[in-house]
């Protein structure tokens, strides 16, 4: 202002509104100890509030929720097929919006009991993602029935509800996508099926939805990578743990470098019960009469007689399975490479055994003991990249351990959540340590994505996944499933697509299948082989 200009009360300036901090401290004075007190909190106010601007300017990551792939597409109308009814399956198809009326007679009579249990509320709440379930297809008649009892279930009703047969029983993968029926699958089969079926299906032009291990073999692969390149399909592999909110934060605070330069990641598996260990319970009704054994064992190089055990507890033999390998390590392995793209690493070290699931006499096995190790730990190398990554896992054992990114300027902890620390000897944090802006012992970010409330959790294997934000995410504050996420990124893909008359690839497509599939290969080989493996990038190829 120009101070030669006249005002209407100059020379007469009201001095109310200037009390500035010298004349705070005279009032206060006059107060010996409660002013001293009150300075004090003044003090600590102006320094906190500096402190705060401060910190917000050095870690760059807003508390806004991450912006996801959506399409506006809403048609054409899908026509899905399911193979694969056991313990994967059910959830796959809750996730697409059909649930067997059963159980939602279950959650709805635990909703009244529990008011934390949201379950039945949160399946109603799920988007129509305007699907039909046409053609059902499992080895066991009772699952099979109840894929169908699920198809129906168009209303999201109990067993008082209206229901629509939209879906057909088929006896075999071959005859259900030969059938003209479906337009996409869902493939929740033994990891032995996982190749044979995505391939089947994508040289028929269906679209393809498959749970990890993404393959059994190294060789596999390869085969299942060629067909899905050599298609128009749109490729999506089990890991919803792509639609966590915590992990794509984690991702952004990577790519501003918050942490420094990574040297460490540890992350573990830590499970304490036989269903958690893969001892699941054995049907009463699965008989030579019920399943179909052959079929089942189609694929095996040996061939073993009918065994409920077997069919019902496959992840415990190499037959069927790939082991902590490729059902757990792949989910951590996974989240890593979302947020740091790892790829697959030069080399694989790893070594366990089964040190606790093996007593016959305890119950865990009925007429033979399992060969896939319970007890298991991998070293990962990325010399090109100067990091290790550790991985761990106990099926015997409940201590909370969660992911772990290590840093020269801080870590992070990841879960269903994520908070950062700064380390006390950073460099990047050095000035404001020591100015005390930044205390090494509390976190200088957090994020905990729409939580407010402690939800219910119906079993240990349940809580394991739900640490790890593989059973809900948030999205606008909303608690959703991420399976359901996940299915709808794939559908949501397959008609972008049709839109654009091009292939447009989902979070979790071929190439990082391949990239998670590889390194739990060369893990398992590591395991079997008692050897360190190595990845030849040029030649692509394990050796």
């Amino acid at each position: 202002m120009d101070e030669n200009k006249t005002t209407p009360n100059k020379g007469k300036e009201d001095n109310s509104s200037k009390i500035g901090r010298r004349d705070v401290l005279k009032g206060l004075a006059t107060l010996p100890i409660l002013g001293a007190f009150a300075y004090g909190v003044y003090k600590k106010k102006n320094f906190d509030r500096i402190a705060n601007n401060t910190l917000r300017q050095a870690v760059d990551l807003s508390a806004e929720s991450p912006v996801v792939f959506q399409t506006q597409q809403k048609d054409p109308h899908i026509r899905v097929g399911i193979i694969g009814y056991g313990i994967r399956g059910p959830q796959l198809l809750k996730a697409a919006g059909f649930a067997m009326p059963s159980e939602l007679d279950k959650w709805k009579e635990s909703s009244l009991k529990n008011p934390s249990d949201h379950r039945l509320e949160d399946f109603r709440a799920q988007e129509d993602l305007n699907i039909s379930i046409t053609a059902v297809c499992d080895l066991f008649d009772v699952n099979a029935e109840r894929a169908l009892s699920a198809a129906a279930n168009i209303g999201r009703d109990g067993s008082d509800g209206n229901f629509v047969q939209t879906a057909k029983r088929y006896k075999t993968y071959q005859e259900l996508l030969s059938s003209g029926e479906v337009d996409a699958v869902i493939i929740a089969t033994p990891d032995h099926w996982h190749t044979d079926i995505s391939i089947a299906a994508a040289q028929k032009g269906i679209h393809v939805y498959v749970e990890k291990g993404m393959t059994r073999t190294v060789e596999e692969a390869f085969r299942l990578r060629e067909a899905v390149k050599n298609s128009k399909i749109v490729f999506q592999l089990g890991h919803q743990g792509r639609q966590t909110e915590s992990h794509m934060k984690a991702r952004e605070a990577m790519e501003k470098n918050i942490i420094g330069k990574v040297g460490l990641i540890e992350v573990c598996t830590n499970r304490n019960s036989p269903n958690g260990a893969w001892v699941y319970d054995i049907h009463p009704e699965g008989t030579p009469e019920t399943i179909d054994w052959n079929q089942f064992e189609f694929p095996c190089e040996t061939k073993h007689p009918f065994s409920p055990e077997r069919f019902f507890r496959w992840r415990c033999w190499w037959d069927y399975g790939t082991g902590l390998g490729g059902d757990l390590l792949t989910h951590e392995f996974d989240a890593i490479n979302q947020i740091m793209s790892l790829g697959i690493p030069y080399s694989a070290f790893s070594s366990g055994g089964v040190y606790f699931y093996k007593d016959k006499e305890a119950g865990h096995y009925v007429n033979e003991v399992r060969n896939v190790p319970d007890v298991w730990q991998v070293a990962l190398e990325y010399p090109t990249r100067d990091l290790t990554l550790l991985y761990s896992a106990s099926l015997a054992s409940n201590k909370d351990r969660g992911k772990m990114i290590m840093g020269h300027d801080g870590y992070m902890e990841l879960s269903d959540a994520l908070t950062i620390y700064a380390d006390r000897e950073s460099t990047r944090y050095k000035e404001k340590i020591e100015a005390k802006i930044i205390k090494p012992e509390l976190p200088i970010y957090t994020y905990i994505p729409g939580r407010s409330t402690v939800d219910a959790i119906t079993s240990p294997t349940e809580k394991y996944f739900a640490s790890r934000g593989l059973l809900y995410t948030y999205r606008g504050g909303k608690r959703v499933d991420t399976t359901h996420l996940h299915i709808k990124e794939w559908i949501d893909c397959i008609r972008e697509s049709i839109a654009q008359d091009k292939i447009i690839h989902p979070s979790c497509n071929i190439d990082q299948g391949f990239e998670e599939a590889i390194t739990a290969h060369m893990a398992t080989i590591s395991y079997l082989e008692n050897r360190k493996v190595f990845w030849d990038a040029d030649k692509e190829s394990v050796v």
